[in-house]
């Protein structure tokens, strides 16, 4: 078959075979392609698409990016079911099998150590995020929601208007002493928890903040972070997390996965 060859990822054999309706990237199913000890998990692909020339311009197009990056995950969370993965960078191409597999003989002995350090383990994604008191989920905009008997809801009470200058500074005081609060107690709080999920967790990545113009995600991320957790060790991490949801008001606690560890694999290509 021709075109060029999409690696999704490398992982050790494997006996579950992938479901025979699973596709990747441009609608093809993935393939196993093996070499010494390693699979690698690739997929055909148009060179009118993923050559570099048109793939550096399909990069800039967000459309085509999200359709391929689902296209890719659907690939890695099929993976993730039956082994432990190492998965590459999105959108990483050769040119045949034999690039594909001189690439795993150039960098077998990184490849094999880090999937021993993998085997049997997932990765899982918490994030804490302090609201604002405009948020949705904040007791004022909750209270403003509320209706006393009719189909319509009651407006928020507007804020006291200063009646003079120094009263609009104190008022501005007050609201900003009112966040630095609550962001210490989310970074405290995060801290905490952090510290605690540590403990079931054989590795650990604090991540940036999410730029919530981005994420849209409400509230301010205090905590963005990555556990590797052995697979056996998962369910009472989970139930961990959720413990802690309802912990402390005002804060809103996010858990995802399992993933494939992407936090983990060191892998930058």
């Amino acid at each position: 078959m021709s075109g060029l060859r999409y690696v999704y990822a490398v992982c050790r054999p494997f006996g579950t075979p992938l479901s025979a309706q699973l596709t990747g990237v441009a609608g093809v199913p993935p393939k196993q392609l093996t070499h010494h000890g390693l699979v690698a998990v690739v997929g055909h692909v148009p060179e009118e698409d993923f050559a570099e020339r048109p793939l550096r311009a399909h990069l800039e197009d967000l459309d085509w990016l999200s359709t391929t990056a689902r296209a890719h995950q659907n690939v890695i969370d099929a993976l993730t079911v039956v082994t432990s993965p190492l998965p590459l960078r999105l959108a990483t191409v050769f040119r045949d099998d034999s690039g594909v597999r001189t690439m795993m003989e150039q960098r077998e002995e990184t490849f094999l150590r880090t999937l021993d350090r993998l085997d049997g383990r997932v990765e899982w994604g918490v994030k804490v995020y302090v609201e604002s008191p405009e948020s949705p989920e904040s007791p004022e905009s909750s209270e403003s929601t509320e209706s006393s008997g009719n189909s319509e809801a009651r407006p928020a009470p507007s804020p006291a208007k200063p009646v003079s200058g120094r009263d609009y500074l104190r008022q501005r005081r007050g609201q900003r002493r009112a966040h630095e609060e609550k962001w210490e107690q989310g970074e405290e709080f995060s801290r905490r928890l952090h510290e605690t999920l540590s403990g079931y967790a054989e590795d650990t990545r604090i991540h940036a903040p999410q730029n919530a113009a981005l994420s849209r995600a409400s509230g301010r991320n205090v905590l963005n972070a990555a556990y590797l957790v052995p697979r056996s060790e998962s369910e009472a991490f989970v139930e961990l997390v959720d413990r802690t949801k309802d912990d402390s008001p005002g804060l809103r606690v996010e858990l995802t996965g399992p993933w494939a560890a992407y936090s983990f694999s060191g892998e930058d290509s």
